[in-house]
């Protein structure tokens, strides 16, 4: 049986206080409720303070580059696919840097869990503001306030017909861990947007402004498969902002049109190389 405990206990560098502690919590009670062992698991992270998460637990991870976390977590999830794989990243590196990897992710449907560390700001590089930071909001760059419309992933993600589309809050550990077992469980791409504070560069979507407004899906709601009632809830924001599991369809995974993973994974087929060395012959 798997305990929270397998998964370590390591100092951290972040902010006392930080929305990122509520996060690794979720997934640690996560991993250990579903019996995930370390060994099964792989973590893959890219540039931010949300890239270190993988660093603080005792399990497979691959630290990458800013905005590349999709890339290798789909080749990765390909060359062995019994693995769960989970991608990690800040809001800046996946709507910023990584917006094109998560459209084209979406398109694919690889059997990914993606975590994004919602903040609203570029915390690691120290303040900027990112894609989903509110207009009118003054960080150190942005003296006069923000400018540019602020992203919806949720939306876009709904639009591109997403496999599984859920948000959450890092002060909420309980519900956290919940939509972080559903999306594992879930056989498909499935994004999990986390509403996460920042408590030194961001001072408007604090704790209190996310526990007064953050309320919880009744999943009774509407049907989970009806897009076009989906993308409407994930239109609303601002004196209440809805969490929970938003949409989901059951798509075809990646891995299955791929038919050299029918007789099991990658890392266990034998290597052959006569085309490979034909080719080469072919240039010599």
């Amino acid at each position: 049986m798997v305990s929270v405990e397998d998964y370590g206990n390591f100092d951290t560098a972040w902010c006392p206080g930080c929305g990122d502690f509520g996060i690794l919590k979720a997934l640690k009670r996560a991993l250990a409720d579903m019996d995930k062992s370390p060994d099964e698991m792989l973590l893959v992270s890219g540039i931010g303070q949300s890239g270190k998460l993988p660093h603080y637990l005792k399990c497979n991870f691959f630290n990458g580059l800013h905005g590349r976390t999709l890339p290798p977590a789909t080749a990765a999830k390909i060359s062995n696919h019994e693995l769960t794989v989970m991608a990690v990243a800040g809001d800046g590196d996946c709507y910023g840097e990584g917006g094109n990897h998560l459209i084209h992710a979406i398109r694919r449907n690889p059997d990914i869990t993606v975590l994004v560390h919602d903040n609203q700001i570029y915390g690691l590089t120290k303040g900027q503001a990112s894609p989903t930071t509110q207009p009118g909001m003054k960080t150190k760059i942005n003296k006069e306030g923000v400018f540019n419309r602020q992203l919806n992933p949720l939306a876009l993600a709904i639009s591109q017909d997403c496999s599984f589309v859920a948000r959450s809050f890092a002060g909420d550990i309980e519900h956290l861990s919940e939509m972080i077992k559903k999306a594992v469980e879930h056989r498909g791409l499935s994004l999990l947007d986390i509403l996460q504070p920042c408590v030194t560069f961001n001072h408007l979507n604090t704790f209190k402004w996310y526990s007064e407004r953050v309320y919880k899906l009744d999943e009774n709601e509407y049907p989970l498969n009806d897009r076009v009632k989906a993308f409407e809830k994930s239109l609303e924001w601002g004196e209440r902002i809805p969490i929970g599991v938003f949409y989901v369809n059951d798509r075809p995974v990646f891995e299955e049109s791929l038919d050299v993973l029918s007789s099991g994974p990658l890392i266990r087929n034998k290597v052959k190389t006569d085309s490979v060395n034909e080719l080469i012959d072919g240039f010599m």
